[in-house]
């Protein structure tokens, strides 16, 4: 975010004269107005909404013409430095929690169902299907860990067959779009057994920061804000005639967790204890971990019947 002197940041000031705010009222209507057109009603409801609100903010806060030129350039920034490895939009919207309301609103909690979290901007479909038992690391550095657990639905019954995709970044915090080889590390799919369990190797997760470099990082300085975030590990499942959870398993005793997670997107539920292995304890599969330590963890899901979102 730039800087400016006091001129540029002082507040447009107070709404003025009755004849002012109905100046300001009549111009908001008017646009209101323009969407009565319309053919689809749900976009007509979402665009009057946005309107009244923006409109209000504008108001409330008495937006100067400096502060709206430098949203404008914002957003340009915003957009110039997203491609199809960077999704600059989607670290702006976690960074202000719209993410994770957009999430609340969508998967209303329902009985004892896993709770879901943020998307994050670095999932890529088609992840290498690793198997049961197999390793997502794919090479990848940092500490071997051990994660198994099951699927069921909320009565209970252990859903066979769902699809489980995992990704994570390594223990130097970047995933592997981030770097310019084209490797494919950190991630994988697999599906659970007839029994509902499914198992497989990765990394321990490691706090990492969010790409700070862009626009966003430049919000969150300027706002005093860190952009680690807690140290977590990926999870989408899906499953026929359930809701597809989007969710996260972090890792209890990471420091970040009392610092913040800079998209918001802990919740107690999700944390999860990521048990520390000697390097001579024998892994569940027999695995030569060459004389490393690893861990181990356990993550049931519980996923809510599809159509209980919001």
């Amino acid at each position: 975010m730039t800087t400016t002197d006091d001129s540029s940041t002082a507040s447009a000031g107070p709404a003025g004269s009755e004849a002012q705010r109905r100046i300001e009222e009549r111009l908001t209507e008017e646009v209101v107005a323009s969407f009565a057109g319309a053919g689809d009603a749900r976009l007509r409801a979402v665009l009057e909404s946005l309107t009244r609100h923006l409109h209000a903010f504008i108001r409330d806060v008495r937006l100067t013409e400096d502060e709206w030129k430098q949203a404008i350039d914002f957003l340009t920034a915003t957009g110039h430095i997203t491609d199809d490895k960077r999704q600059e939009f989607i670290l702006l919207s976690d960074v202000l929690g719209a993410s994770m309301q957009t999430i609340a609103v969508n998967n209303e909690a329902y009985r004892d169902a896993t709770e879901a979290t943020v998307f994050g901007p670095f999932f890529v479909s088609g992840a290498p299907l690793v198997g049961d038992g197999g390793d997502i690391a794919g090479g990848a550095p940092g500490q071997p860990c051990w994660v198994e657990g099951t699927v069921r639905d909320t009565d209970g019954n252990p859903v066979p067959g769902a699809r489980i995709e995992v990704w994570e970044a390594d223990e130097d915090g970047f995933y592997d779009v981030q770097y310019d080889d084209d490797r494919v590390a950190g991630r994988g799919r697999l599906f659970s057994e007839s029994d509902g369990s499914f198992r497989f190797w990765c990394l321990t997760p490691t706090p990492y920061p969010i790409p700070h470099d862009g626009p966003v990082g430049r919000l969150l300085e300027a706002a005093g804000r860190s952009p680690v975030r807690a140290a977590h590990l990926h999870f989408m499942v899906t499953a026929e005639g359930l809701r597809t959870l989007v969710t996260h398993i972090f890792v209890d005793g990471d420091p970040q967790l009392e610092i913040g997670d800079s998209v918001f997107g802990v919740k107690d539920s999700l944390v999860k204890r990521f048990e520390e292995q000697q390097a001579d304890t024998p892994p569940p599969d027999g695995r030569d971990l060459g004389g490393r330590p690893w861990t181990a963890a356990r993550f049931d899901i519980v996923l809510a019947p599809d159509g209980t979102g919001a």
